[in-house]
């Protein structure tokens, strides 16, 4: 493993600090929102922003790419985005920020892009799940990290929002300076909604769903945390357990994957996500209850994400999945517009505890189809699946395809082994 990351270190430090950048603003606009005086519709709208730029960037950052270079973009959309973190806290008004969200999200899109590129054409055939792993937990860390350095300052202030815009703008010297091969974005074309639900109905609605999911506990996290008055230190830490669970949680969950029928684990991870959302409902001012809610309710949504995207490649030809990557990208970015939008209206009409509320409902939802869908099409044997996808829900097509492509190679080498071994 070392051997291996010694030849990616320094664009994974370089993730790492464009999450530390990237996961400080997300918890400074509930932060900063809340001192502003805006509602929870207000910023509910602002976050859907970020994932409508998101879902943009992804489309349109490789046809970008191709016609100018990965340098040329990389560095124009670092730019934007560190001249965007700047100008939040000097124009605090609803409006602006949705404007401004929806810029960093197309920027961070591209970003990721680019930077899967450039990691994707550092792996071998042989080293590429380990580079995606590592790719992983690079990410996980930096947005777990980026909410200590919230504790340090005033969101009030302008300080802690350049501190986030200068560690996006760092990030960009080990990345360019390390990426010396330019590799070529092919990105499939997306395969057409109803293609895509027709060969995995569960993949499909499940991926949707969990798009809601997770952009809720991403971007109305921290509105939850001011409209009960948290303080920004139990913010942050609330926040940071939502990733910790996943981080946590992300290993025992793929290696089950690998053993057992996928939809009973999609249906257990969701009734678990539930549960844990029920807790944090009921739970009427205790920290420590709304922590342990947290981590799990967050700790199964990103293992979930990896999961449903194995279970749609296991129903897919292998010729499929780079269009199935691209429409499953687009499916989860519809469904993180219209959760945060769904949980702020209820967060404001009923109370803000309605922020689990949405949550559980839409967990429930999953575990339900999941037991729908067993009921039609029959087991496929685990001889017969594919590796699980060690990917996070902020992954674009880039990486999704290279770990399909790796899930698949690596379950035949397996079931080659196996062979042998008979």
């Amino acid at each position: 493993m070392i051997k291996v990351l010694s030849g990616v270190w320094a664009l994974l430090l370089g993730i790492v600090l464009i999450m530390l950048g990237n996961g400080m603003h997300f918890t400074l606009i509930g932060l900063r929102g809340g001192i502003e005086g805006f509602t929870s519709s207000e910023l509910a709208i602002v976050t859907s922003g970020y994932f409508l730029g998101f879902l943009s960037g992804a489309r349109l950052t490789p046809l970008m790419i191709q016609r100018v270079g990965h340098v040329r973009v990389f560095a124009a959309l670092g730019s934007f985005m560190s001249a965007a973190l700047i100008a939040l806290p000097l124009l605090t008004e609803p409006w602006a920020w949705t404007v401004l969200r929806v810029l960093v999200g197309f920027c961070m899109s591209g970003i990721y892009v680019a930077a899967e590129s450039w990691l994707n054409a550092a792996a071998t055939n042989e080293t590429r799940g380990k580079v995606l792993s590592a790719y992983m937990i690079a990410q996980t860390l930096g947005i777990i990290g980026a909410q200590g350095p919230l504790t340090l300052g005033d969101a009030g202030t302008s300080v802690l929002f350049i501190c986030a815009s200068i560690l996006v703008s760092v990030s960009f010297a080990p990345i360019l300076l390390s990426a010396a091969v330019v590799p070529v974005v092919e990105v499939a074309k997306p395969m057409p909604l109803r293609d895509l639900f027709r060969g995995s109905p569960l993949g499909t609605v499940g991926i949707f769903l969990l798009g809601s999911v997770y952009a809720t506990q991403s971007g109305m996290g921290a509105v939850f945390g001011t409209k009960i008055d948290l303080t920004a230190n139990q913010i942050s830490m609330f926040i940071a357990m939502l990733f910790a669970g996943a981080l946590a949680m992300q290993y025992p969950i793929g290696w089950l994957s690998d053993r057992m029928d996928r939809r009973r684990l999609i249906f257990g991870l969701a009734v678990m996500g539930s549960t844990a959302c029920l807790l944090g409902w009921a739970t009427d001012g205790g920290i420590s209850m709304l922590m342990i809610a947290a981590f799990f309710a967050g700790g199964v949504t990103t293992p979930l994400y990896a999961l449903l995207l194995a279970y749609t490649n296991d129903s897919l030809s292998a010729s499929d999945m780079p269009a199935a990557s691209g429409g499953l990208v687009f499916t989860f970015g519809l469904g993180a517009i219209i959760g945060p939008l769904v949980t702020g209206w209820a967060m404001q009409n009923l109370e803000p505890r309605a922020f689990w509320l949405v949550l559980g409902v839409t967990f429930v939802a999953i575990a339900l189809y999941a037991l729908y869908r067993m009921t039609q099409r029959t087991i496929a044997t685990v001889d017969e699946t594919d590796s699980y996808l060690n990917v996070l829900p902020t992954a674009s097509p880039v990486a999704i395809e290279a770990a399909g492509e790796w899930a698949v190679e690596n379950a035949e080498a397996e079931r080659e082994a196996k062979a042998v071994d008979a």
